[in-house]
């Protein structure tokens, strides 16, 4: 394991207004899901998977008790990863309308970027 193979960096406070509704047990999760993602070369798809059909959209995924987590993300300049909205999952299939919201915001985030 290498220390810091990627760089998490937080779009704006979409990922932190959701962390903080969270229980303090769920953080610990998420923070030490992160930590694997930011130190391992090979991060397991059960934490970090690829969206189908996304234009290189990822979530992250934390599962606690019966309740599962979501946290979408996708890479710049390769190893800088970074964190946009999140949610809790209530059914099988990743709701259409936050994958919506997730290329929204990856979208503004270029456009912000290209237009420093």
């Amino acid at each position: 394991m290498n220390e810091n193979n990627r760089n998490i960096f937080y779009y704006k406070n979409y990922y932190l207004d959701f962390f903080d509704t969270l229980d303090i047990e769920v953080k610990t999760k998420f923070n030490w899901t992160l930590k694997l993602i930011s130190t391992v070369d090979r991060v397991p798809v059960k934490y970090f998977k690829h969206i189908e059909d996304s234009t290189g959209l990822f979530e992250i995924r934390v599962e606690f008790g019966s309740n599962i987590y979501r946290v979408f993300s996708f890479f710049d300049k390769g190893q800088l990863v970074i964190l946009i909205n999140g949610f809790q999952k209530k059914s099988q299939k990743t709701p259409k309308k936050e994958i919506e919201k997730a290329e929204k915001l990856k979208k503004q985030y270029f456009d912000e970027k290209e237009n420093k």
